[in-house]
């Protein structure tokens, strides 16, 4: 991104004024998209293992009604 000031800041300012200014504005620019970027990925990585752990929690779920289903199949087909 390029940043340009007005002619009349810089003439107040001055030339090397001007110019640290300018990176100043470039480098707090950087820094706030290298966290936005950081967030997000924050973010994303809960949403993900929130996402795991209900997976998981499900598949317990299934494993064991299953595990009920198969013992009561069994047993009735004993008697």
């Amino acid at each position: 991104m390029v940043i340009l000031l007005p002619e009349n800041l810089r003439q107040k300012l001055g030339e090397q004024a001007s110019k640290e200014f300018v990176d100043l504005l470039n480098s707090t620019i950087k820094d706030a998209k290298g966290n936005i970027l950081e967030t997000a990925a924050d973010r994303f990585e809960k949403r993900l293992s929130d996402i795991k752990a209900d997976i998981i929690k499900w598949m317990f779920v299934f494993w064991v009604s299953q595990i009920a289903v198969i013992t009561g199949v069994i047993s009735y087909m004993q008697k």
